[in-house]
C-alpha cells in the first residue's frame, strides 16, 4: 500500500533544507513548521533552550525525518491537551 502522504520534498524551496543534512533526497518538508514545538519539553526532538527561555530547534530533524510521521501524528492527543481551555 502506497503511502506518499507521509513524505514531501520541496527542494525548490528558498529555505531548502531549513537544517543541515547530509541526505537532502530524504529531507520530509510536509511539517515545515514543526507541530510539535509547542509541547515544550515533551516533543520528543533535538532541542535546547537559550538563555532567555525561548525553545531553540536548530539542531532538531525529528520533523524532517521521512520515518517520523506516525510519531507526530501520535503526538497530536497532546497538542489537543495543552489547547484545551481551563475550567
Amino acid at each position: 500500500m502506497s503511502q506518499n502522504y507521509k513524505f514531501f520534498n520541496h527542494k525548490e524551496c528558498e529555505y531548502f533544507p531549513c537544517h543541515k543534512t547530509n541526505d537532502p533526497d530524504n529531507f520530509n518538508c510536509l511539517f515545515c513548521y514543526c507541530p510539535l514545538y509547542a509541547l515544550k519539553d515533551k516533543c520528543g526532538g533535538n532541542f535546547r533552550y537559550t538563555e532567555k527561555g525561548i525553545k531553540d530547534c536548530t539542531n532538531c530533524t525529528l520533523p524532517h525525518q521521512r520515518d517520523n510521521y506516525d510519531y507526530i501524528i501520535g503526538k497530536f492527543k497532546d497538542i489537543i491537551n495543552i489547547t484545551k481551555k481551563d475550567d
